[in-house]
């Protein structure tokens, strides 16, 4: 067994490892801990495929950005993870039936799978051969030219789950006290300000 196929073992059970231990883990920052772990385990597997720029953009993205976020998140927020947790248990039913279901689809799908004549070459060759284009811009020309509309519908798909997200979640508190601009633009400057003739002396009453 070569080099590259013992480093591509130890990288594929790292992820899959780290990534059942980002469920299984008790504490939230441990699965912070694990998920960060999995990032970059996948970024190897595509060092080892050749798509460096791809495994850096991994890294640097996901582990440097996203996951130190979520540790951030996590550690900042004063949540109560046992009551959370209380809660959750009395979905458990109705998440294992949608699991079964879920199982159930992809078993009709796996049993009704066919597998295309020209699937092999399009497998085998997904981009120029590295002496043609580096794999950089070969990435480039495949997302910005040949799937560009896919990938706008990818990243519209996106913003449309960040503002529901945001709707979501947004709670509106009657305790708080909140700028009101349309009344700021449309107040009457006669009513809003009031002039004092202060004499000597004296001060405001």
């Amino acid at each position: 067994m070569t080099i590259a196929a013992l480093a591509f073992y130890a990288f594929g059970i790292t992820v899959v490892a780290s990534g059942l231990l980002v469920v299984l883990a008790r504490n939230p920052v441990h699965s912070v801990l694990w998920l960060i772990l999995a990032f970059i385990s996948s970024a190897g597997l595509f060092v080892l495929l050749g798509a460096e720029f791809v495994a850096m953009l991994l890294v640097i993205v996901y582990v440097g950005a996203v996951a130190v976020l979520f540790l951030f998140v996590v550690m900042m927020l004063d949540i109560d993870f046992a009551a959370l947790k209380a809660e959750m248990a009395k979905y458990v039913p109705l998440a294992a039936l949608i699991a079964l279901i879920l199982m159930m689809q992809m078993a009709l799908a796996y049993g009704a799978w066919t597998t295309s004549e020209v699937a092999d070459r399009l497998r085998g060759a997904p981009a120029p051969a590295p002496a043609e284009m580096h794999n950089t811009r070969a990435l480039g020309m495949i997302i910005y030219d040949r799937y560009l509309y896919l990938f706008q519908a990818a990243g519209l798909i996106l913003l449309v789950a960040m503002i529901g997200a945001i709707v979501l979640t947004l709670r509106h508190r009657t305790n708080i006290k909140r700028q009101d601009v349309l009344a700021q633009i449309y107040r009457d400057p006669a009513t809003a300000m009031e002039l004092k003739d202060v004499k000597p002396g004296q001060g405001l009453g």
